[in-house]
């Protein structure tokens, strides 16, 4: 079960079902879902993928994902996940454009590479990005990712995986540099 996480200014928190239009709102705003997956997609398409969350993911207890909450307003999205890709967990995080600048980004993405260390016992953490996605990059290198490779996509363009390691030695979470 996903668990609830608190930081300064944040809770995340499974999604209950009264957040889907929201949840909508947020994937089917293009500032938001180009950076997400293969991009924008139709409202019927993240109304379903917002369904397997309780269908399948929550269901199976496959892997966490939450609702990103501030003052209690949904203002983003969370997962961490095994992949293929990076062969092994990758975060996945997304906020509105008004939560933009303001640092949360950072909030989250240090929540959840947290649970991934500190809960699931993982030794290293991967995020995939792609390659115009400035702000992203900036933000994790600041938190302690470091460029492992790229992936040259069917569409020509190019996502940066990332990753970010747990030392042994002092059981902190450090650079993978």
């Amino acid at each position: 079960m996903t668990p609830s996480l608190r930081t300064e200014r944040l809770l995340l928190e499974p999604y209950i079902p009264e957040d889907e239009e929201d949840f909508v709102a947020l994937f089917q705003d293009t500032r938001v879902s180009r950076w997400m997956g293969d991009g924008p997609a139709s409202e019927a398409a993240d109304r379903a993928l917002f369904g397997r969350i309780f269908t399948e993911v929550y269901a199976r207890d496959l892997f966490d994902v939450w609702a990103v909450r501030r003052d209690g307003l949904l203002v983003g999205h969370a997962e961490i996940k095994p992949t293929d890709v990076v062969g092994g967990h990758e975060i996945i995080y997304a906020l509105a454009p008004a939560a933009w600048g303001s640092g949360l980004g950072t909030e989250v993405a240090e929540a959840i590479v947290a649970h991934g260390f500190d809960t699931l016992g993982l030794t290293e953490v991967h995020a995939t990005v792609a390659a115009p996605n400035e702000s992203s990059l900036v933000l994790l290198d600041r938190i302690g990712f470091a460029h492992v490779r790229d992936i040259e996509e069917d569409d020509g363009s190019t996502t940066r995986v990332l990753v970010r390691r747990r030392t042994a030695s002092t059981d902190k979470a450090l650079p993978a540099r």
